[in-house]
């Protein structure tokens, strides 16, 4: 007996676009077993390990019996204070370990489940477009009806929320954004936030931040958390994940703050769909966010190299791209007259050189591609030149 199974998917995937990552996965399979030797600037995957205490402190936790049962689902007290801890080190917001503060199996799955947990089939979510694509596929598996906020390069990447009409923001229910920003690098300054926090709370929308690049930031710039705004907490969570900074992508750890009864819900979800975060993981990124500011500091040195070179590099093929003050990422505007799609795959083909189209992002980042700062100096070199013998210039 054979059956389509593909005829009988739930109805939620159906309203999903087309993940390009995965697509991309795809591609790259394909022109490894070509024999390409790929330099791969699409996903944002740190290059690189996580820090020794940290990788130390797993190895410590895994030889401890106590550390391989079933972990609290609320996660453990140890890694909840370490948290509080770090919010008010890092932006002297003071939160209660106990009901503010809530580990998760890496930010992306937060974000996701926070929609199940509060969008009805038809609620209006409002999300930046371009944005990261879980800050609208999650509420799109809930049933939500979007509500784009396009972006513009004339407007600094930054939401506009003058330009929303008042019929949607009245029925709107969640509001998801990113800065800075993954994929365009924007940064806000704290006016946004606070002029955001004001027009939210007039229309009684929760703020979803997503605060992931939080210390990838370069000369002197502070990224400004949420929480930060006076009667931010109210109405507001905030995520962050250890993947960027702390090289620990493949350990998918990362929590979220803010609002005790926004987080109760995500929190009673969840202990109906995971038993939480393996104690090891959960020790070991407990230890990261211990560690001194110099680490730190080190790593946005890192960066800030790496996108220097890159910004020069592209700036003799024709591109005029200003230095980003945070993230991992360039958004970079593709040739004139190619869609993002196009240009991604033609560079693919050409040179061997991996980087994510702009539409994967949403309608809003159609012609720009992203470019991750996560292959070493040498790499990005070999990058740069491949690109120039196959003729790729901004035209």
């Amino acid at each position: 007996m054979s059956v389509n199974w593909t005829n009988s998917r739930a109805k939620r995937l159906s309203a999903l676009p087309p993940y390009v990552f995965a697509r991309l996965d795809e591609l790259k399979a394909l022109a490894r077993k070509e024999g390409l030797d790929l330099i791969d600037l699409g996903m944002g995957n740190p290059d690189g390990a996580a820090p020794r205490p940290v990788i130390e402190a797993a190895i410590q936790a895994f030889e401890t019996p106590q550390f391989h049962g079933y972990p609290p689902f609320e996660g453990t007290a140890s890694f909840r204070e370490a948290i509080a801890k770090w919010y008010d080190r890092c932006y002297a917001v003071e939160l209660n370990p106990d009901n503010e503060a809530l580990p998760l199996l890496g930010s992306k799955e937060g974000l996701s489940h926070l929609a199940l947990a509060y969008v009805n089939p038809g609620d209006v979510v409002l999300v930046p477009s371009p944005a990261y694509p879980a800050h609208f596929r999650g509420p799109l598996i809930a049933g939500a009806t979007l509500y784009p906020i396009i972006l513009k390069a004339e407007q600094d990447w930054l939401i506009d929320i003058d330009s929303i009409p008042e019929d949607v923001a009245k029925q709107a229910k969640i509001l998801y954004f990113n800065y800075p920003s993954n994929p365009t690098a924007a940064v806000a300054p704290r006016e946004f936030f606070e002029k955001i926090v004001a027009w939210a709370r007039q229309y009684e929308i929760m703020l979803v931040h997503d605060l992931c690049y939080a210390e990838l930031s370069f000369d002197g710039y502070q990224p400004t958390s949420l929480l930060e705004i006076p009667g931010a907490k109210e109405i507001s969570v905030e995520f962050h994940t250890l993947s960027k900074t702390y090289n620990m992508a493949g350990w998918r750890v990362g929590f979220v703050v803010g609002n005790s009864d926004i987080i109760q819900g995500l929190r009673t979800l969840k202990t109906n769909l995971d038993y939480g975060i393996f104690s090891v993981i959960q020790k070991a990124a407990e230890t990261a966010l211990q560690l001194p500011d110099e680490y730190v500091k080190q790593v946005q040195e890192r960066y800030r190299q790496r996108r220097d070179f890159l910004i020069k590099g592209l700036g003799q093929l024709g591109w005029d791209i200003p230095p980003s003050k945070a993230t991992m990422y360039l958004w970079v505007p593709c040739s004139v007259g190619m869609t993002s799609t196009d240009f991604a795959l033609s560079v693919l083909q050409k040179t061997g050189v991996v980087v994510t189209p702009g539409n994967a992002f949403g309608e809003g980042g159609e012609g720009y591609v992203r470019v991750s700062l996560i292959a070493d100096m040498p790499r990005l070199g070999e990058a740069l030149q491949r690109l120039e013998d196959a003729g790729i210039r901004y035209q």
